[in-house]
């Protein structure tokens, strides 16, 4: 699974990825935790607010921090998917 941590490497976007990798490690998953800096790719997701977070290739958040607990219910919904 893929998750990336969308923004310009701001210090929101450096807690984003933080959190994002608490959410990883609690929800025991394998996933790739990537970073999206550049802005054409920023772009290209339909990211308005940064920090932002994608999951499988969704949008979850934009413009928030979320906490690792609501990120790992949206991994474990994209695990369920997947199957």
């Amino acid at each position: 699974m893929k998750i990336q941590v969308i923004g310009p490497g701001c210090s929101n976007c450096r807690r984003l990825y933080a959190e994002a990798q608490k959410a990883v490690t609690q929800a025991g998953i394998p996933a790739d935790l990537e970073k999206v800096e550049k802005r054409d790719e920023i772009v290209a997701m339909g990211v308005a607010f940064t920090p932002a977070l994608a999951i499988a290739g969704k949008v979850k958040a934009s413009g928030r921090i979320p906490q690792a607990p609501e990120i790992v219910s949206w991994i474990m919904t994209a695990a369920a998917a997947d199957e």
